[in-house]
C-alpha cells in the first residue's frame, strides 16, 4: 500500500476518534443539566406534596374550630333549656339544639375526612422524600461517573493529538493539504473505502478504470463526487472492521 495512503487511513481513524471524544466532552454540560432536571422534578413533586399536606392541615384546623363553635352553641342552648318557662320556648330551644347537633356532626365528619386525607398526604410526602433521596444518590453517582469520564476523555484526546502529530509529520505536505481541505469540507471525514465499484460514503458509482486503480492502493485517488480520498480493503482483510470513516453519514 502507498505509504501516504496508509498514513491517511491511520490519520482518519485518529481524527474520527478525536471527534467522538470531543462530542462527548461537549455533551457533558447538557448531561449534567439533565441530571439537575431530574432532581428539580423530584424536588417539585415533594414541594407540591408538602403544600397539599399544609393545606389539609389548615383546613382541618378550620373545621376543628367549627366543631368547637358548634359545641359552644350546643352547651349554651342546653343551659338555656334549663331555664325556659313555657312549652313554646322549650320547643324553640330544642330546635336550636337539634340544629347545632346536626351542624356539629357534619363538622366532626369533616374533621375525620381531613384526618384520613392527611394520613394519605403524609404518606405521600414520605414517599416523595424517599424518592428525592434515591434520585439524589443516583444523580451523585452519575455526576461522579461523568467527572471520571471527563478525565479519561481529556487523557484520550491528548494521546490522540500526540499520535496525530506523529502521523502528520510523516505525511507528504501536499497529501496532508489535500486531506485537510477535504476534511474541512466534509465534517472531518476525508477518507472513504471503495467497495464493489462504489464510494461507500457518497454511494456514487466510480468509473471502472478509477476503481481498478483504487484497488491497487498505490496512489492517492479522490472520489469524483465527494472528493474524499479513496482506498480499498484487500479481500483477505474484508472481514475486518473498516476505518471509522465508512460509518459516517453522506456529506
Amino acid at each position: 500500500m502507498n505509504a501516504d495512503l496508509e498514513r491517511l487511513i491511520a490519520l482518519q481513524k485518529l481524527v474520527s476518534a478525536a471527534q467522538t471524544a470531543e462530542r462527548r466532552v461537549a455533551d457533558e454540560p447538557e448531561r449534567e443539566k439533565a441530571l439537575e432536571g431530574r432532581l428539580d422534578t423530584a424536588r417539585r413533586r415533594l414541594a407540591a406534596d408538602k403544600e397539599r399536606l399544609t393545606e389539609n392541615q389548615n383546613a382541618r384546623r378550620g373545621v376543628e374550630k367549627d366543631v368547637a363553635m358548634h359545641q359552644g352553641r350546643l352547651s349554651k342552648f342546653r343551659e338555656q333549656a334549663m331555664s325556659v318557662k313555657t312549652n313554646q320556648e322549650y320547643h324553640a330551644i330544642q330546635k336550636e339544639i337539634e340544629f347545632a347537633q346536626t351542624e356539629m356532626k357534619a363538622a366532626e365528619d369533616a374533621v375525620l375526612e381531613k384526618m384520613l386525607e392527611g394520613d394519605d398526604l403524609t404518606a405521600g410526602v414520605k414517599r416523595a422524600e424517599a424518592d428525592l433521596a434515591a434520585e439524589q444518590k443516583k444523580v451523585d453517582a452519575e455526576k461522579k461517573a461523568i467527572a471520571g469520564e471527563a478525565g479519561e476523555l481529556k487523557a484520550a484526546l491528548e494521546k490522540l493529538a500526540a499520535e496525530r502529530a506523529d502521523v502528520v509529520r510523516a505525511l507528504t505536505p501536499q497529501v496532508l493539504a489535500t486531506f485537510e481541505l477535504v476534511a474541512n469540507r466534509r465534517n472531518g471525514v476525508a477518507i472513504a473505502e471503495a467497495r464493489n465499484g462504489i464510494c461507500t460514503i457518497c454511494h456514487v458509482r466510480l468509473r471502472p478504470q478509477v476503481f481498478n486503480n483504487i484497488l491497487r492502493n498505490d496512489q492517492i485517488i479522490q472520489c469524483d463526487s465527494c472528493n474524499r480520498i479513496m482506498y480499498s480493503v484487500p479481500k483477505a482483510a474484508a472481514s475486518a472492521p473498516a476505518p471509522d470513516a465508512t460509518t459516517q453519514p453522506v456529506q
